[in-house]
């Protein structure tokens, strides 16, 4: 249980499901099918979508790269947050967004594993939420060339093994797949 006891909503937080940030990652057409196939079922089970959007030097607003790409469509109604930094709660109105919603559990996938995901799952853990990675719904590309030790599907293991050890009072951290993301009622509820 999440430290927001008036909080009992699940929110699935789509990050950064760009063009200029899924073009370079690993697996992504695969990635975008599960985001969508969850995206699907959120919405049938009337849990409310998120879509988080990063912009900074290199993702420019309003260019084809910064843009969701157009197999995930947020829809009218679903709220898109719009952000600078890799934890998806600095600066932007994801709290409140979160708080309209009674959303007290945050559902993660998108991109990128080793940056904004990592960051986001901290950033949500430290605010008190509940959080549920989907192991198989992430990636990243490439770092290495940037001093990163890992492989990008290393990276996205490391991840989900780190993140099913994680812990803080009052508060859950799951890794799951999409497959089972809402069948299992500590995901969904």
């Amino acid at each position: 249980m999440s430290t927001f006891e008036d909080r009992p909503q699940a929110a699935l937080l789509v990050i950064d499901a760009q063009n200029g940030v899924l073009a370079p990652s690993v697996n992504a057409g695969a990635v975008v099918a599960k985001i969508a196939t969850l995206v699907g079922e959120a919405r049938a089970q009337s849990v409310p979508v998120i879509w988080v959007q990063h912009s900074d030097a290199s993702l420019v607003r309003d260019t084809d790269d910064w843009r969701i790409t157009a197999e995930l469509m947020p829809g009218a109604d679903e709220p898109i947050v719009h952000k600078q930094y890799g934890d998806a709660f600095e600066a932007t109105d994801l709290a409140e967004q979160l708080a309209q919603a009674k959303a007290g559990r945050l559902i993660l996938v998108g991109a990128q594993t080793d940056a904004c995901i990592r960051s986001t799952l901290h950033g949500g853990l430290a605010r008190g939420y509940d959080i549920t990675l989907v192991s198989d719904a992430h990636t990243t590309e490439d770092m290495r060339e940037w001093g990163a030790p890992l492989s990008p599907e290393q990276s996205i293991a490391y991840t989900n093994m780190y993140w099913q050890f994680t812990n803080a009072p009052g508060r859950t951290c799951l890794v799951t797949p999409a497959a089972e993301v809402f069948t299992s009622a500590s995901a969904a509820d």
